[in-house]
């Protein structure tokens, strides 16, 4: 292990504590940008929809959060 030390530091966002690097490292703007509002939201289905999903995501490399907004989107865009 070396000996470089680690500096944290308090972003100016909500108190939350960060990395602070001599390059890079926490900057407003930076990072990958958002494309809606986070609700967790809790969502009761079968077992068999739950595989239904669950295959489709392994088989399409997506994230469940993924299928069912597209979900979502394809239903509420027609």
């Amino acid at each position: 292990m070396n000996n470089n030390k680690i500096k944290v530091g308090v972003s100016n966002k909500e108190g939350q504590l960060g990395f602070v690097f001599s390059r890079g490292g926490l900057r407003e703007g930076s990072g990958r940008k958002g494309f809606g509002v986070t609700k967790k939201v809790s969502l009761t289905l079968t077992e068999e929809m739950w595989k239904k999903i669950d295959d489709h995501c392994t088989d399409n490399k997506r994230s469940r959060s993924e299928v069912i907004r597209n979900i979502l989107e394809s239903f509420y865009s027609q």
